[in-house]
């Protein structure tokens, strides 16, 4: 039986993050700037194991805190989870069945049985599930994302150096889940080959992946991803048949050869777009930019790449502290 939380219909939506990392300080500073800005939404608590962290979430956000984050349910109309990728789909499942809209971190959980079924219990209880694939809004701006053809090849590169943040899954899991998103987002149909082969550094899981995918109508994809690179490196490059679009996210230029006028590109705030879409999303009960379908694609396609690579291993109980 789930624990029904009706949305109320006057009032601000009382609103929790998950994890007081560095994620979780900037999507409670963005539930903030919502409500000085006049949105119906207000930051009600943070969770976060860590004693130290919670002292310093209390007197930055001003707001309620606890250490355990199954305090909340039933509490909250909204939560934010920035913990550990290896403790989302518990807290994902137990939130959505205590009738909370839930906007979680990438990925949407380690396993596809996992996402699986968060998707089917989404919908079941009728909650707004999103993924943080934040990425998308900087493209949907472009006008990338809105092209009447699919490119015929893709590359995508992300590269930078080791910050120790996110190991607690693979460099797929933790950044190349992003460019699976894209590419997904520009390349109708399934991917029907995988080729792989991954780097670890600094253990336990691969910190440096190349990957080749190959889609059902013919199009590959090409991404390279490192955590431990020298220098930092961001962009992607998609061939149509009439011509090239190539992006340097550094630089933030847009190179374009096909006759389709794109957008600058504008890095604007795509968290605080996340956020305030998710919020509209709750309000209005439709889905918001990133579905919980998309990420799960997303999640499938990184675990055949992780698969693929040969160094994927089991991933270790964490505790649901932030990121």
């Amino acid at each position: 039986m789930f624990l029904r939380r009706r949305v109320p219909e006057s009032g601000p939506l009382k609103a929790a993050v998950i994890g007081a990392g560095v994620f979780g300080h900037h999507h409670a500073t963005k539930y903030k700037s919502l409500a000085q800005a006049g949105q119906h939404v207000e930051l009600f608590a943070i969770a976060d194991p860590n004693a130290e962290m919670l002292v310093k979430a209390r007197a930055h956000h001003g707001c309620k805190v606890v250490a355990d984050w199954r305090e909340l349910l039933g509490k909250v109309d909204l939560v934010s989870i920035c913990s550990p990728a290896v403790t989302h789909a518990e807290i994902v499942r137990d939130f959505l069945k205590a009738g909370t809209h839930v906007l979680v971190e990438k990925p949407i959980a380690t396993t596809l049985e996992e996402a699986s079924e968060l998707v089917a219990l989404s919908r079941q209880v009728d909650r707004v599930l999103s993924v943080g694939h934040q990425e998308r809004f900087v493209f949907a701006r472009t006008g990338l994302l809105d092209l009447p053809q699919a490119p015929i090849e893709i590359s995508c590169w992300r590269q930078g150096p080791w910050t120790g943040r996110g190991d607690d899954v693979s460099v797929v899991l933790d950044l190349m889940i992003h460019d699976l998103d894209l590419v997904h987002a520009l390349v109708p149909g399934a991917v029907t080959e995988v080729r792989a082969e991954g780097l670890i550094e600094y253990g336990p899981h691969a910190d440096e992946v190349f990957a080749l995918l190959r889609f059902a109508g013919g199009a590959i994809a090409k991404l390279e991803t490192s955590r431990v690179a020298n220098e930092r490196k961001r962009g992607l490059r998609a061939v149509y048949a009439d011509g090239v679009v190539e992006i340097d996210f550094l630089s933030r230029t847009v190179k374009n050869t096909t006759p389709h006028l794109l957008g600058a590109l504008e890095l604007g705030d795509p968290l605080g777009e996340s956020v305030a879409g998710f919020v509209t999303a709750a309000q209005a009960g439709t889905d918001a930019l990133v579905t919980p379908e998309q990420a799960a694609q997303a999640l499938q396609t990184a675990l055949w790449v992780e698969r693929a690579s040969g160094v994927a291993l089991p991933q270790p109980a964490r505790a649901a502290g932030g990121r």
